[in-house]
């Protein structure tokens, strides 16, 4: 058995396998750390030969006496109710970066940590910021476009949220634009509901109708109430403390003129 110990925002964690080609996968994905002691915040086995190929985002969930699991055409999780191990069985390389992506969300509502937000995220003069929408709205093209200022994520930002303070993380969960090694944690400043668009505008939102439309873009599988409620009191905290703008953009890299203003 292969171990490699990695940190994903403020977590150690211990990714294990006996398998060649997951191991590769593992080690694109996640860069080796090392930390004293021997203690991770939760250790994942990974194994191969799961399920069929890609069919769609429906993820089937089941909550037992000590254990729960999340189960899609090409993924299986089990983990274990306090989330100090998970054993993940996947079907390909997609199938290990949604099921790790699964895993980490949950993990973190379950510890009140923060969230996993579908969205890109660019520094700018030491501050973080966000650019969300549905599919197809523009998240790693405004990504691409803000370059050559550093990169958090092009698609799933980390967020750690408490009552004085939200800060994002270099995310290892990514589409297309890699991290370059650099990235530290950062505070988040702004988020950018994006819309394509002929002009540039941003209109900032009222906080009531920024968590409503904040909501769907959480990366979460919901399997009880309690974990729900969690997931809705950090995003009240979320948008008490970051404002959050419609942003209609031009396709090139002017609407930075208003979000440095």
């Amino acid at each position: 058995m292969k171990t490699l110990r990695t940190k994903i925002g403020g977590h150690y964690i211990d990714i294990q396998t006996e398998f060649d080609e997951v191991w590769k996968i593992i080690n694109q994905y996640f860069s080796c750390v090392s930390i004293a002691g021997n203690q991770s915040d939760i250790t994942i086995t990974i194994t191969n030969g799961y399920g069929v190929s890609f069919k769609d985002y429906e993820v089937a969930i089941e909550e037992k006496l000590n254990t729960i699991t999340f189960k899609r055409a090409d993924y299986f999780i089990e983990v274990d109710s306090e989330y100090k191990w998970a054993n993940v069985a996947i079907h390909d390389e997609l199938a290990l970066k949604h099921a790790l992506m699964n895993l980490y969300s949950s993990f973190i509502v379950y510890h009140n940590w923060g969230i996993l937000l579908h969205s890109s995220c660019v520094i700018n003069n030491d501050k973080a910021h966000i650019f969300t929408g549905p599919s197809g709205a523009g998240k790693s093209t405004a990504a691409k476009l803000s370059m050559p200022r550093e990169l958090l994520s092009d698609e799933a930002t980390i967020l750690k949220i408490t009552e004085e303070s939200v800060i994002a993380f270099n995310s290892p969960f990514r589409s297309e634009l890699k991290a370059k090694g650099s990235e530290k944690p950062t505070s988040l400043k702004s988020i950018q509901l994006l819309h394509q668009a002929l002009s540039n505008q941003r209109i900032e939102v009222k906080r009531i109708e920024a968590l409503m439309k904040l909501i769907d873009k959480v990366f979460y599988w919901s399997y009880k109430p309690e974990e729900t409620k969690k997931i809705m009191s950090l995003l009240q905290l979320l948008v008490k403390q970051v404002p959050v703008y419609e942003l209609h953009f031009q396709k090139n890299n002017t609407f930075w003129e208003l979000m440095s203003s």
